[in-house]
C-alpha cells in the first residue's frame, strides 16, 4: 500500500485546511502508517475535516479507513466462529431474552414484576403504552437523520470534542484519540435537563422535537424508576427521591451504512455508566445484548418493534440496587445496509443532574441485611464517570473497581 504523510503549516487556517484535505479519500484513506505518529496524524485528518463518518461516504470512499479497523477477536464473524453454539440463541425458548413489556396490558402488580424480572435477568426490556407519543418518536428519528445528512458546512459549527463547549454537540466517537479504533458513527449530542438549551441554541434540525420528545422521555423514566422502586419492595418514588432522574442528555447516533462492515463496529461493547437509558431505534436494528445463560454468554439481538423504547439499567442503578438489577454490555453492529438507509437511534441518558461532586451513592440501606451485605462501596458520580472513562480501553466491569470485599 502506498503512504501519504499529511502535514499542516502551524500558521494555515480551517478553511486551508480543509482545502488541502479536498479529497477525504486521499487524506483519510491512503494515509495507512500504523506507528504511533502514522496514526495519530490519520486520527487528526480525519477529525479536522468535522465532516464525520457521513463525509468520508460523501467523498466517495469504497473501504474504510484503518482507523475504523477492530482487532478480528472483537468482531462478530470471529466470535461465531469461535463459538461452539451460536452466539445468539435466539431460537431457544429457554434462552433469556429482552422481553417486550406493556406498562398498560396488566394490573400495576403484574408490571412491577415483569419489570423485576427483566431488570434482574437481561437487563434489558422494550416497552409499549409507554405514554410517548408516536408521533414524536417518529419525528425524533427523522430530525437526527436530517441533520446528520445536510451538508457538512452546516453542520461543523457544532463540531467539538469539548463536552463544556456548548449545550448541543456534533462529533464522531468522543473517544476518537483515546480508543484502540474508531467505530463507524456520528453523534449529535444535546444537554437537556437539569438546564434546558435554549431552542437556538440546537441545531435548526432539532428545534421543537427535542424539546417536546425530551418532556416524554422524562414523564416516562419517573414511570420507570417508580416500578423498579416498587420491584425492590420500596416506596414508587425511593429512586426519584435519590435524584436519579434529574439529568437528561440525549445522543442522536447516525451509523451510515458501512462499504466493509466485516472490518468495524457501529459501538463497541460497553454499559451504560449512568442510572438508567431510554433507547428509540428506527427500523434498520443492529443492537445486541451480551446476556448469560446457563454459565454460557452470548450476543443476542434486540429486535426493533413498532412504537416500542428500549430501557436499560446503567451501572449506577446495578450499585444502588446492590447488584439486584443488571447493568448488561452491549454493543452496535456496523451498519450493512444494502439499501443505502443509515441506522438512526436516539439514547435519553437519565442521571443526577446535581451536586456530582459531592453526594454519594451506595447500595441502599434498606435492602442490605446480614446475609446481603453491601457489595459496592459508596461513590459519588463524578468519581464514578472519571474512572468509567479512566478505564475505558479496559475489559473488566467497570463495577468490580467498586466492590467491596467480602
Amino acid at each position: 500500500m502506498n503512504h501519504l504523510s499529511i502535514s499542516f503549516s502551524p500558521h494555515s487556517t480551517l478553511p486551508q485546511r480543509l482545502h488541502t484535505m479536498s479529497s477525504l479519500t486521499e487524506a483519510v484513506v491512503a494515509v495507512a502508517s500504523y506507528d504511533g505518529y502514522g496514526r495519530r496524524r490519520e486520527l487528526q485528518a480525519f477529525d479536522d475535516t468535522k465532516a464525520g463518518v457521513r463525509g468520508l461516504l460523501d467523498a466517495g470512499v469504497t473501504s474504510i479507513p484503518a482507523i475504523f479497523h477492530h482487532p478480528p477477536d472483537s468482531l462478530p464473524q470471529h466470535q461465531e466462529a469461535a463459538a461452539a453454539t451460536p452466539i445468539a440463541a435466539t431460537d431457544d425458548a429457554a434462552a433469556p431474552a429482552v422481553p417486550v413489556i406493556d406498562l398498560q396490558g396488566a394490573p400495576r402488580e403484574e408490571v412491577v414484576g415483569l419489570v423485576r424480572a427483566a431488570a434482574e435477568t437481561a437487563g434489558f426490556f422494550q416497552v409499549v403504552n409507554h405514554g410517548v407519543p408516536a408521533d414524536a418518536m417518529a419525528a425524533m428519528i427523522a430530525a437526527v437523520r436530517r441533520f446528520n445528512e445536510q451538508p457538512a458546512e452546516a453542520k461543523r459549527p457544532y463540531y467539538t470534542r469539548d463536552t463544556a463547549a456548548s449545550k448541543a454537540r456534533f462529533y464522531s466517537n468522543l473517544d476518537l484519540f483515546q480508543s484502540p479504533a474508531a467505530c463507524w458513527r456520528d453523534t449529535v449530542f444535546c444537554d437537556m435537563a437539569p438546564e434546558p438549551p435554549l431552542p437556538e441554541e440546537l441545531p435548526e434540525p432539532l428545534r421543537g422535537v427535542m424539546f417536546e420528545y425530551t418532556d416524554a422521555v422524562r414523564k416516562l423514566a419517573v414511570w420507570v424508576f417508580e416500578l423498579l422502586s416498587e420491584s425492590l419492595g420500596l416506596a414508587g418514588d425511593h429512586l426519584s427521591k435519590l435524584g436519579c432522574g434529574e439529568s437528561l442528555k440525549v445522543a442522536g447516533n447516525y451509523y451510515p451504512p458501512c462499504p466493509e462492515p466485516h472490518l468495524t463496529l457501529g459501538n463497541t461493547r460497553h454499559t451504560d455508566p449512568t442510572f438508567l437509558t431510554v433507547l428509540l431505534q428506527d427500523g434498520v436494528g443492529g443492537l445486541q445484548v451480551f446476556l448469560d445463560h446457563a454459565g454460557a454468554g452470548g450476543w443476542v439481538d434486540v429486535p426493533p418493534v413498532p412504537g416500542a423504547l428500549i430501557i436499560n439499567a446503567g451501572d449506577l442503578l446495578q450499585l444502588v440496587s446492590n447488584g439486584r438489577f443488571r447493568s448488561v454490555e452491549h454493543r452496535v453492529l456496523a451498519n450493512k445496509s444494502s439499501t443505502g438507509e443509515a441506522r438512526v437511534s436516539v439514547a435519553a441518558f437519565v442521571d443526577v443532574g446535581r451536586d456530582r461532586s459531592v453526594r454519594r451513592y451506595g447500595p441502599i440501606e434498606e435492602l442490605l441485611t446480614p446475609g446481603n451485605p453491601p457489595l459496592y462501596r459508596s461513590v459519588t458520580v463524578e468519581e464514578f464517570i472519571s474512572h468509567f472513562y479512566r478505564k475505558g480501553s479496559e475489559r473488566r466491569p467497570r463495577l468490580d473497581y467498586f466492590k467491596l470485599e467480602q
